[in-house]
């Protein structure tokens, strides 16, 4: 490793960098404080980012790990509370069951445990809001509670959403009291080194995870309105007694007007964020957190981290292009494996969604009147529902079927320029081994490589300060 990297990866180089300072470089870059940037970041293209990986797949987080190997970055990795809680969520994981599985990951792939950044989004009541505020604040306490006992660094305080007995769109001071006691419980709870985690405040709109309806455009957060999220927080944090912690309040997630829906995908327009990325001047401690960014242009991602929306949140593109390569491979198969020894991967998950149709079925309501097209958005829809079905046994059965069956056997080249061209490129380049797994794998990280480039490769490249 060259020498101006070394305190990137060794704990007892004495600039080796905290997971604060990782989040903090973001915003000096911006304004032009670190050594990498000289004048307004904005202006000179030197603003760094920082993506997040919210997905539970090992074959995604291991994707994205072997990209922050090679690109010597950090990694990022946040879960949500419908899918990581304290009851164990829609993956069987608890806060401290997720820690193990990605550190597990990174143990096997040779990524330093110090350069795991965990990460917990939309923590607050959001798997709750059918019971009444108080009861549902209570077990949003418990959520972040546990988030934070598990070493989790970087948390999503959002209690932005109505519950049984609310209205049905909360205030301001509302949200920010919520907010104010989901962060008092992780500061109880709190395990990761000295100062503590840091925050993001602030929701997006429409609901995470991408829009069940068509959409043409997107309403961009108006300035004021962010400015007033950030005015009322900061008071009530105050009256709360964590005027301490404002400092490690680092992020406020806003919609820039990116988003998807089924089949379509917002672009992100600068001029329409123009007004709203000017507030940053005013709080140069904070950067924008993006949600929905998946599918957007890698120009697209470049421009947003420049604006100052420097932590891109990436799930279902990623797990998007994760059904991509295992359905090639399974068109692979069908050409070369006999048909009672086939994995039969797209029937398999076909019948699972099938047979348990709750995490899909009310998106796709708009086409209930036409089967056809609801199979169509079952398998291909942008918001790829299909991703909560990788963990059911049979179809995790299935696709270490497909990966053992190919394994097995010699994958023709020429096959995999019919069904795999970037990677048949690479196979010819001898850039990348023609094994199954690493197929996917590199798969995965062209979906993720375009989020590595705009975020300037790398948090930690600079050199240290003399």
């Amino acid at each position: 490793m060259p020498a101006h990297l070394t305190h990137l990866t060794d704990p007892t180089h004495p600039t080796h960098p905290t997971h604060l300072t990782h989040f903090t470089r973001l915003a000096q870059s911006r304004s032009g404080q670190t050594p990498a940037a000289a004048g307004d970041a904005r202006e000179t293209g030197s603003a760094l980012g920082i993506y997040s990986i919210c997905s539970a797949h090992p074959l995604v987080i291991e994707a994205a790990m072997h990209q922050a190997l090679d690109d010597g970055t950090p990694l990022l990795v946040e879960a949500t509370a419908n899918q990581v809680n304290q009851f164990g969520g829609y993956t069987g994981m608890q806060p401290a069951d997720f820690s193990r599985f990605v550190l597990a990951i990174a143990h096997r792939v040779g990524l330093p445990p110090d350069r795991v950044l965990l990460g917990g989004d939309h923590l607050g009541p959001t798997a709750w809001t059918h019971l009444p505020a108080a009861e549902a604040m209570e077990l949003a306490q418990d959520l972040v509670h546990a988030y934070a006992a598990a070493g989790f660094v970087k948390l999503h305080l959002d209690a932005s959403m109505a519950c049984a007995d609310d209205p049905q769109a909360l205030d301001d001071e509302t949200v920010a009291r919520r907010a104010a006691l989901l962060c008092q419980a992780a500061e109880r709870g709190s395990t990761c080194p000295a100062p503590g985690p840091v925050y993001v405040i602030g929701t997006e709109v429409p609901v995470p995870g991408g829009a069940a309806h068509a959409l043409e455009h997107v309403q961009v957060t108006a300035r004021a309105d962010a400015q007033r999220t950030l005015q009322v927080h900061r008071e009530v944090f105050a009256q709360q007694g964590l005027a301490p912690v404002w400092p490690r309040i680092i992020a406020m997630v806003v919609q820039p007007g990116v988003e998807f829906d089924h089949t379509r995908v917002v672009d992100y327009a600068p001029g329409e964020a123009a007004d709203l990325k000017q507030l940053l001047r005013q709080h140069p401690q904070l950067v924008f957190e993006a949600h929905s960014t998946d599918y957007q242009r890698p120009e697209a991602l470049r421009q947003l981290v420049q604006d100052g929306f420097a932590i891109l949140k990436v799930g279902p593109g990623a797990t998007f292009a994760l059904r991509e390569v295992l359905f090639a491979l399974a068109s692979i198969e069908e050409q070369l494996i006999d048909a009672h020894q086939r994995s039969h991967l797209p029937a398999v998950l076909e019948s699972a969604m099938l047979g348990r149709p709750a995490s899909w079925e009310r998106y796709y309501r708009g086409e209930q009147s036409d089967p056809g097209a609801q199979r169509l958005l079952r398998i291909y829809s942008y918001s790829d529902r299909i991703r909560y079905y990788w963990a059911d046994p049979t179809v995790n059965a299935a696709v270490a079927r497909l990966l053992d069956n190919l394994s097995a056997c010699a994958l023709p080249e020429n096959m995999l320029s019919q069904f795999l061209p970037a990677q048949y490129q690479a196979v010819r380049a001898g850039r990348l081994a023609p094994s199954p797994h690493a197929l996917v794998l590199d798969r995965v990280r062209e979906a993720i490589r375009p989020y590595a480039a705009a975020c300037g490769h790398s948090l930690t490249a600079a050199p240290p300060p003399p």
